[in-house]
């Protein structure tokens, strides 16, 4: 169970740099607000990041 938990933090950690080295502070916003609606089982905030986020992957491509 640890090791499960220490692989999920860190692809945890690697998926929120590598948002960041691409999308700069509004794609880091953007994640913590996602995932502080998932954790507080809030759909309307998770819902409002998950637009942020492909807002700014449809203005990458």
């Amino acid at each position: 169970m640890p090791l499960f938990a220490i692989l999920v933090a860190a692809l945890a950690i690697g998926f929120e740099q590598l948002v960041q080295w691409k999308y700069g502070p509004m794609g880091i916003l953007a994640f913590v607000v996602f995932s502080i609606g998932l954790k507080a089982k809030n759909t309307t905030i998770s819902g409002i990041g998950a637009v942020a986020l492909v807002m700014l992957l449809a203005q990458s491509g």
